[in-house]
């Protein structure tokens, strides 16, 4: 693979990823638009790290706060708060992860990652979502605060991330904001939710891997990683930094914009 196609869909999965504009969308259809071939599994689930250890500096506190509970989560002088997190990320983890397997063992994926109607129709339907979410009233509630009743719900609402161009990160934001979570607190959720999800995806999208016939470009992959962390940190910085004053509509803007091109595509 071309290394300028390489770092184009690094800063592609880097910028969408924790925006809620799908990053899978926009990485299914960069090969569709530019002629080039599929990227493959392989740089797929490089960009992906990139994107994981970005949002893990970002939110390094709250991450070293889940490491430390999850490896002492037996133990008497666990702050129970720590305990509760945790319980509530692996609640909120595993409807996705089993339908994902699912989906992924079924063949049905392939089957929705491959139509641009479905692809449009996801980003311009729960773009409107969104934006309905975001008109609810703000709570005041912290990280701390969230439930394992919630978590449950968000869990279920990440499940639709599975349907490409529903953005994971706007899905659970949506849902929390919908909860009457504040801006701030639905983006921290869905971000800490999103590491053992891509952590979860990228073991089951590894595990495919025919190794056998595997050719690996360790230039590519750690380029791949590299910017796609840059990239995502710094499209993560902007998001909390306008979300202080804003709210989520130029994101709804463009994907119900791009949701109707796509849409228009399918049919000509």
């Amino acid at each position: 693979m071309e290394l300028l196609n390489v770092i184009f869909l690094s800063l592609i999965q880097g910028i969408t990823e924790f925006l809620p504009v799908s990053s899978s969308a926009h990485l299914i259809l960069f090969p569709t638009f530019s002629g080039n071939k599929d990227q493959g599994l392989l740089i797929d689930i490089s960009v992906h790290l990139g994107s994981l250890i970005a949002v893990t500096i970002f939110f390094w506190p709250d991450v070293k706060a889940v490491i430390v509970s999850s490896t002492k989560f037996f133990s008497k002088n666990l702050d129970s708060s720590d305990r509760h997190l945790v319980i509530c990320l692996v609640v909120a983890t595993i409807p996705a992860v089993v339908l994902g397997a699912i989906l992924k063992y079924s063949g049905l994926y392939d089957y929705i990652r491959n139509s641009t109607l479905i692809i449009g129709l996801a980003m311009l339907g729960f773009g409107i979502l969104l934006w309905l979410s975001d008109r609810n009233k703000q709570v005041d509630v912290k990280l701390y605060d969230w439930t394992i009743r919630h978590a449950l719900i968000l869990g279920l609402w990440q499940m639709l991330a599975l349907i490409p161009g529903t953005s994971r990160s706007g899905i659970t934001i949506t849902g929390a904001r919908f909860l009457n979570y504040d801006r701030s607190s639905a983006i921290k959720i869905s971000m800490l939710m999103s590491i053992p999800t891509i952590i979860a995806a990228a073991t089951l999208e590894f595990y495919s891997l025919g190794f056998e016939s595997l050719s690996i470009n360790w230039i590519e992959i750690v380029l791949a990683v590299i910017i796609s962390a840059l990239a995502a940190f710094g499209a993560l910085t902007l998001m909390v930094q306008l979300l202080k004053t804003i709210n989520f509509t130029p994101y709804v803007l463009y994907r119900i914009l791009l949701g109707g091109i796509l849409i228009i595509w399918a049919f000509v």
